[in-house]
Parts: structure tokens; sequence; C-alpha cells
């Protein structure tokens, strides 16, 4: 493809392939099953009103706490610097003043056609937790902003971490004052003092709200309700139950998604510029982002997962930290790799997953149809409702490693996934190579 200069695009390939960048999509991608299969295969209603309900051994909690610190957030948080770094790579012949425009317009249309995707993953593979079509409405504003500075991407991309803290900062203070007032009432009613007004407004404030932690509330109920339908049988009952829990959960923050996305996407466009995304600084440099990111980063995720678990609905420093906590060790997923890569067992360890990577887009698809149709469906493994923590984790390592297999030996024969290839095909309104050729630059 030309545009009106004669500049030819092309996917990129060969050695123009950054192996780094690569093996940490696979990393995210494959990881990312870790998220979505409580969604898939747990009981929602159990599991969003106290998370120890679905199994709570040894295990069960070592595999909890893993994902919750480790990797919660976190393989999202790569894909999204993933598609910043990936507009440099993408863009490469844009960036200067008189760059061809067939760039912006074959970007455009790459997302737009991820958007397709991403609306066929929600309601028709019937994903509720699609993130493609976050991604697509996210990258469609992203391709502006390829010519900041990496300090002005950094300052817009900590955006919504600085929004979530404050509207976090507001509900601590608001929840603070709650349990103050709580407490003052209690003791007077201790003392069989009369209390005012404001102090029974607020009894029965906290009152509802207790009751509220221990039960779940009209929502869990609803939950419950939809689960039981859904799973009863029929393929009708089951879409619906999908596609309602999109709308339930999913559609009203769709606005925060994005732009979570957008900003973690402006701060993968700022490590490339700074060339740390892409391996290009010294092992000592990725060894100390790591700690500096990863010992906050955890930190703060312990204190969240212990206040999470808290059978008491006081004030919570997770509103405030926990959208930081993700972006820190999310760099520090990225640090290590590329601090591990400069070695080379580190090269041999990450190496299969470069295969992943470039098969990432159908290997999301593939989990979907692993989880929601074969494994929890109600014409499945009738596996729904019936793991642990422990259990899933097991499950997902199992599906991991069978992907892994899959990607490497299907990169044997073939020049990259299908799905990837398809979006190829449409995005450069042309055919792409499929089957694997020794290109010049290999030969």
């Amino acid at each position: 493809m030309t545009d009106a200069t004669g500049a030819a695009f092309a996917p990129v390939s060969g050695r123009a392939r950054i192996d780094v960048l690569d093996m940490l999509r696979g990393l995210a991608i494959l990881g990312i099953f870790f998220m979505n299969i409580p969604f898939m295969g747990a009981q929602l209603s159990r599991l969003f009103r106290d998370p120890r309900l679905i199994g709570w051994d040894p295990l069960d909690q070592a595999s909890w706490w893993g994902i919750q610190v480790v990797l919660e957030g976190t393989q999202r948080g790569l894909l999204e610097m993933l598609f910043g770094a990936g507009l440099m790579v993408f863009a490469r012949v844009a960036m200067t003043p008189d760059g061809p425009v067939a760039v912006a317009d074959l970007y455009l249309r790459r997302n737009l056609w991820l958007l397709g995707f991403g609306i066929f993953d929600l309601f028709i593979l019937l994903w509720a937790g699609d993130i493609l079509h976050i991604y697509a409405l996210a990258a469609l504003l992203l391709f502006p902003f390829r010519r900041l500075s990496a300090k002005w991407l950094v300052v817009l991309g900590l955006g919504f971490a600085l929004y979530t803290a404050g509207t976090g900062a507001l509900r601590y203070v608001e929840r603070a004052a709650l349990v103050e007032r709580v407490q003052v009432a209690e003791r007077k009613l201790a003392a069989h003092q009369p209390v005012t007004p404001a102090e029974k407004k607020a009894l029965e404030e906290w009152r509802k709200k207790v009751e509220r932690l221990r039960t779940g509330g009209d929502e869990i109920k609803g939950i419950a309700e939809m689960e039981a339908k859904g799973h009863g049988g029929s393929f009708l009952a089951y879409a619906g139950m999908q596609i309602g829990f999109y709308q339930m959960f999913l559609w009203p923050e769709i606005l925060k998604s994005v732009a979570e996305a957008f900003c973690m996407m402006l701060i993968g466009i700022a490590l490339w510029k700074w060339g740390v995304i892409q391996g290009e600084r010294s092992a000592r440099f990725y060894l100390l982002l790591m700690l500096a990111c990863y010992i906050p980063g955890m930190a703060m995720r312990v204190v969240a997962g212990h206040e999470f678990l808290s059978n008491v609905p006081g004030p919570k420093l997770l509103w405030m930290t926990q959208e930081f906590a993700r972006m820190a060790v999310s760099i520090g997923h990225v640090a290590l790799v590329n601090l591990a890569v400069k070695s080379g067992v580190g090269r041999v360890i990450f190496g299969p997953f470069k295969a992943a990577g470039r098969t990432a887009f159908s290997l999301y698809f593939l989990q979907q149809i692993i989880g929601i149709y074969i494994l929890y469906a109600p014409w499945g493994l009738g596996l729904w409702g019936r793991q642990s923590w422990s259990d899933l984790a097991g499950t997902v390592l199992l599906v991991i490693g069978g992907q892994l297999l899959l990607a490497n030996l299907w990169l044997r024969f073939f020049s990259t996934g299908p799905l990837e290839w398809l979006w190829r095909s449409l995005a450069y309104l042309r055919w792409q190579p499929f089957l694997r050729r020794a290109s010049p630059v290999e030969a």
C-alpha cells in the first residue's frame, strides 16, 4: 500500500520487529486469562459478595493473593502501554512534519476494524469482559499525541490516576466522617444519653452499609437470578445473561475504562520515546526501575487486599492508591522482562512468548471460546461454580501452556495468527501473506 508520494506501507516483520515487545504482549495476553476466568467460571453472586466464598484453603489464598498483588490489572496495563508503543512503530514514517497522510488513514481504519472485532466479541462471542472495543475507542484518540514530548505525555498519562485519587480522597473523608459520627452516637447510646437526629441518620446509614457488605444487597440477588436463568441450559438464556452482565457492570463505566486505557497508552508512548519499553536502557536502569515500581506498588496492593477483605465498611486507602499501584506494578513488569532478556537465560525463558505476542489477537479470542463455550457453558464440561481459586489458577496454567505450544507450532507454518491476518488484510485493503515464507532479510 502506498500514499500519493509513493511511500510504501506494510505490516512490520522480520528484523524490524522488536522481540521484547512481542514477549511483553505474549505475557500480557496469556496472563490476562487469570483475571478473566473467575468471571467465566465462578458464581459472580458469591464472588462479588466475598471472594472467600468460592474457596479459601491455603492454596486458594495463595492463588488469590498472587493474582491481586502481582497480576490484577497489570496485564491490561501492559497491553495499554504496548498500544502506545505500537503506535510509534506503526507511525514511524509519519513522524516528520510532511509525513504521509496515508499512515493516519491506515491507523484509523485499523482501529475501526478493531472496534468491530470488539463488538463481535461482546455480542456474538458473548464475552462481557471484552477489552478490544475499549482499546479501539481509546486508540482512535491517540494518534495526534504521538509528537508530544515524553514529559508531557507522562503528565497527561497520570490524569486518570489523579482523578481516581481525588475522588477516592473525597470518598475517604466522607466515610471517615461517617465513622466518627457513628462512634459518637454509639458512645451516647452506651451511656444511655439521647442522640441527635443527625446521629440517628448516621447510625441507620452505617447499618445499611454493614448489611450490604454482609449480604451484597439487591444487586447480588439480581445477579444470582440472572445466573440461575443463564445456566439453566438454554443458549438464548445464556446469551442474555452474558449481555446483561455487560450492561450491568461495564457499560456504565465505559467512559472511565476508555480514559484509563488512553492515559496508559500515553505512558506507553513516553516509555518508547525514552527507550524504556523496547529495551534500549542498561541492565542497571531496569533493575532500579523494577525495584522503584514493585516495592511501593506491591506494598499498596497488599494493603488494598486486606482492606478489600475487611468486613467493616470503613474508609479505605485503596480508593486513592489502586490506579497508581496498578501503573507502578505494570511498569515494573516491563522493567523485569527487559532486565531478563539482557541475559542469555532470560532470553531462553521469555523467548517462547514471542510467538504468543505475534498471535495475541487470535489467542485472546481462543480464550473466550475455551472459557465461555467449553469449560463453563451449560452444555460444556459442567465446571461452572465448581472451581476454587486454586482450581481456576490451575486451569489457566493448563490453557496458557496449550496456547503457548500452539502459538509456537503455528508460526512454524504461518506468518501470523488467523485473526491477525484477517485484521491486517482488512486494514490494508488487500490480502496479506499467510503462509510462512523466508523473507530476504531472514534469508
